[in-house]
């Protein structure tokens, strides 16, 4: 069983001894490996900020931490919730990175946590004209975006 599968498996585990109809499913993606979620009782998961998801991202990752190394990222999602919002972030990046050449001002994107950073920095390293820097001392931090003089 490789490890993919472990985990889905784990996840699959899970979300029955929450007593929710939901089946997991394996992608592999540039970035990671994605295991989707979905079902009917998806939005048990995806309510309130999508809290749910988060916990059931960080019990995966913090469960098979060893196994994943450095290298090997695993992202939960449910019923596309984080496709979509990784797209909005990644757009609003962009947008913000076209402002902060235009018009030569700071742009803040945030506050964001871990993975959120992750995909906006990503999203400016594409475009030479501009930078990315996370600012805070906290778990959620802001991401400032500037023109490179």
């Amino acid at each position: 069983m490789t490890l993919d599968t472990q985990i889905a498996a784990f996840l699959q585990d899970v979300v029955n001894a929450m007593g929710l109809a939901l089946t997991t499913s394996i992608e592999e993606t540039p970035d990671a490996t994605r295991i989707n979620l979905h079902g009917d009782d998806g939005g048990v998961l995806i309510r309130r900020g999508a809290e749910g998801l988060q916990a059931l991202q960080h019990l995966a990752v913090t469960t098979f931490r060893k196994q994943l190394g450095e290298d090997k990222r695993i992202v939960v999602d449910c019923m596309d919730y984080r496709k979509d919002k990784d797209a909005e972030l990644r757009q609003m990046a962009r947008f913000s990175a076209e402002k902060a050449r235009t018009a030569g001002v700071l742009q803040e994107i945030g506050p964001l946590n871990p993975y959120e950073r992750r995909i906006v920095h990503l999203t400016i390293a594409e475009d030479p004209t501009v930078t990315s820097e996370s600012i805070g001392d906290a778990f959620m931090k802001t991401v400032i975006i500037s023109s490179r003089k």
